[in-house]
């Protein structure tokens, strides 16, 4: 059973190494959260248009109704 243990330590060290991509923990960990920073300012972006949006129409709805 040793060699099965082995074998499946060696297995999952590959697979590691494959989803890091040839990048160090490390380094995997500074991507993850520089990409999370891109994400959430795009959110605030996406946001900030929707506000702008949502006033133009009540703007529009309050000039309607006179």
């Amino acid at each position: 059973m040793p060699d099965k243990n082995k074998d499946d330590e060696v297995n999952a060290e590959r697979m590691l190494e494959a989803a890091l991509g040839g990048m160090t923990p490390h380094e995997a960990l500074i991507q993850a959260s520089i990409a999370e920073s891109a994400d959430s300012e795009a959110r605030a972006a996406a946001a900030a248009k929707n506000r702008e949006r949502a006033l133009k129409l009540l703007e529009a709805i309050e000039k309607s109704m006179g």
